[in-house]
């Protein structure tokens, strides 16, 4: 299914699109049932720009979450750009970490809105393992984790990343679990 953001907008529709998912982002996490028409006086934008670009509850809040995963996903190059293999993985790590942590607080506005199995993986695998893949790549290359890890591997590994409570410990819990996965990847590197 194709996505509004496919098809190019003028950079003021641009800017009204994304100031509704920022605001979305924050006031779905607060609340599942909060009203669209409070997002769309918080963006600042009117019923019918908010409605042009998402019809529905389902639309947004599926939109949200594809935003979500797709700056996850972008900060896999940007890291690889700036930082070496293994940096670039470990940040990323914590990058997807913090993502979790707030994908937890849109679960109740996921499930509301989602009823077909699948969506959701839909949305996020195939752009989640090319993210991997490309950081798993480049450190194999450089010799700074083991050859045999590939991308469903590692998302197993660090699947438990999902059931952290962000409000509790969970930010210090991610961090000692990565260090842990981190730790693994290492364990039998070429160290080129």
């Amino acid at each position: 299914m194709p996505h509004p953001e496919d098809a190019p907008l003028r950079s003021d529709a641009r800017r009204n699109r994304d100031r509704i998912l920022e605001v979305a982002l924050v006031e779905l996490t607060r609340a599942a049932d909060v009203p669209l028409s409070a997002i769309a006086k918080k963006a600042g934008v009117g019923q019918g720009t908010f409605y042009r670009n998402f019809p529905n509850r389902e639309a947004l809040v599926l939109e949200v979450y594809r935003h979500e995963v797709q700056q996850v996903c972008d900060a896999a190059t940007h890291l690889l750009a700036v930082e070496p293999p293994d940096r670039a993985l470990r940040g990323w790590m914590d990058r997807l970490a913090r993502y979790a942590m707030t994908k937890a607080g849109l679960s109740a506005a996921l499930c509301k809105v989602t009823t077909t199995p699948g969506t959701l993986v839909g949305v996020s695998r195939g752009p989640l393992t090319a993210a991997v893949t490309l950081l798993l790549t480049a450190n194999e290359e450089a010799g700074t984790i083991r050859p045999d890890v590939g991308a469903e591997d590692f998302l197993l590994a660090i699947a438990g990343l999902w059931q952290l409570d962000p409000h509790a410990d969970g930010p210090a819990r991610a961090g000692r679990l990565l260090d842990l996965v981190m730790d693994g990847l290492r364990a039998g590197a070429t160290g080129r």
